[in-house]
């Protein structure tokens, strides 16, 4: 348990797995604007989860101090954009509804590199991958010491998470490609609804 590999697997496991908000929206976005669009997204995730691993062993404990003593801010700022995001995706859903039913494959108007863009914002701002940053994967990062152990970690913890989140994208863009129109516009409004909703809960 002791490797910068593992530790390294275990961070980037950690932050990754629970499928919070941004998971919601990556499965959505699989089913609703197809696969290479979600893996443009995983890919987004998985680079701020990087990036997290990168702070957790050059300066995590001090930025892990200042994100707790302004977790309200962190938490208000997340809310307003997964509900703004979610709100969206609320709207094009009932565009859709709209429109004459297709059983066709997903069409994407957002670009892989958009999407690419789109996650990384939302993962950055998104509370419970901050959360998760300021315990798990600051206190896995803490043993790690040297150039050849911090590589280790970093790269530990980016592979295992873009693993799972090119998991999720896979999964759902092979799903969305196989689902009826109908069933893709249902799991477009729930996956937009959850994330409001998620939004509006750490409001209050």
């Amino acid at each position: 348990m002791s490797s910068p590999l593992l530790l390294g697997v275990l961070a980037g496991l950690a932050v990754a797995v629970p499928v919070g908000p941004v998971g919601v929206l990556l499965l959505r976005t699989g089913m609703v604007d197809g696969l290479r669009v979600a893996v443009g997204a995983a890919f987004g995730v998985a680079t701020v989860d990087l990036a997290y691993a990168v702070v957790a062993v050059a300066v995590g404990t001090p930025v892990s101090r200042v994100l707790s003593e302004h977790a309200p801010l962190v938490r208000g700022v997340g809310a307003v954009v997964l509900v703004a995001v979610g709100g969206v995706g609320l709207v094009a859903s009932v565009r859709a509804a709209r429109r004459p039913p297709t059983d066709a494959p997903p069409d994407a108007r957002l670009s892989p590199l958009g999407a690419y863009a789109r996650f990384v914002g939302l993962t950055a701002v998104n509370p419970s991958t901050a959360v998760t940053f300021t315990t798990v994967a600051v206190g896995l990062a803490l043993g790690v010491a040297g150039t050849a152990s911090v590589a280790a970690f970093v790269v530990g913890a980016g592979v295992a998470s873009l693993a799972w989140q090119l998991l999720l994208a896979v999964g759902s863009g092979v799903l969305g490609q196989r689902l009826p129109a109908r069933a893709r516009l249902g799991a477009s409004v729930v996956g937009a609804a959850a994330v409001v909703l998620a939004g509006v809960l750490l409001l209050v």
